[in-house]
């Protein structure tokens, strides 16, 4: 006897549950306190006990605390570049396509010198550049991460400038900043909303390999990146350093990832079933 409902609980709400545990954690890392960052030369790459399930760090710090302050930052710079992206990205594209001529021409040729350089080698130059810090890494993933927002808002506002209510709004002499945000951007929301989802994943990867190069969160906060490249050097004595912001990661990339298609997958109108 088959059970459909088995296999399709798993990936349908799995992505959820990962994503809502991902935001539980962020914020169990206020809680934390200053245990996450509290030195202990008695429990130096110690297994796991009753205080912290995970074990502890070359420090002596618990890597459960430290997981929870490292999801804490992760998930405030993937909310951060996302917002900032998508409202840089998506204002001047829409603006440009509408707009059209010299305009539209002279954001093109930009968006195509940002697209001939690889996004994570010049984010990792801003962040050189820049310095360490949170701030600094926001800004460089935000100076590489606008150009695809823009792309499928100047995409999308090619597609629907020539609707019907665009074109009575425009007879009208509505304003056209408010034929821009109220009769075009809300149509777009959709592939925007998809394209935030897979954003969100890049700014996780691209913060932790800030991080695991050194350009990211300093010490004594906590990055998964960082965390991983402090476990490298007592991989064989001590691998838990390593598996468990490695594995809490890779499930969090998954389940945005996974979040994403599903969502893709249902704006798709030629994958609906067809009804008569």
């Amino acid at each position: 006897m088959k059970f459909p409902m088995i296999k399709w609980l798993p990936t349908k709400w799995l992505p959820y549950g990962i994503v809502l545990a991902w935001i539980l954690m962020a914020l169990g890392g206020y809680a934390v306190g200053h245990a996450a960052i509290e030195v202990q030369l008695d429990k130096l790459l110690a297994l796991g006990d009753v205080q912290s399930w995970l074990g502890y760090d070359e420090l002596g710090r618990p890597v459960w605390d430290r997981l929870l302050m490292g999801a804490q930052t992760s998930l405030l710079v993937a909310v951060s570049v996302v917002v900032f992206s998508a409202l840089i990205g998506t204002t001047i594209g829409v603006y440009s396509a509408y707009i059209g001529g010299w305009t539209d021409k002279v954001v093109l040729k930009i968006i195509d010198v940002f697209l001939a350089f690889p996004g994570l080698l010049l984010a990792i130059a801003l962040a050189a550049i820049l310095g360490p810090g949170i701030e600094n890494v926001v800004f460089a993933l935000v100076t590489v991460g606008w150009v695809g927002y823009a792309r499928l808002a100047r995409a999308q506002t090619l597609s629907l400038r020539q609707r019907e209510h665009i074109l009575a709004a425009k007879a009208m002499a509505v304003p056209t900043h408010l034929i821009l945000f109220r009769h075009l951007i809300p149509l777009m929301l959709a592939p925007l909303g998809v394209e935030a989802t897979f954003g969100i994943a890049g700014a996780v990867i691209s913060e932790a390999g800030l991080s695991f190069l050194g350009l990211g969160v300093q010490a004594p906060d906590a990055s998964w990146g960082s965390m991983i490249r402090e476990g490298t050097r007592y991989l064989l004595v001590a691998p838990h350093l390593v598996w468990a912001p490695g594995i809490a990661l890779m499930l969090v990339v998954l389940g945005v990832n996974l979040l994403g298609d599903q969502w893709r997958d249902r704006l798709d109108v030629k994958s609906r079933p067809r009804t008569v």
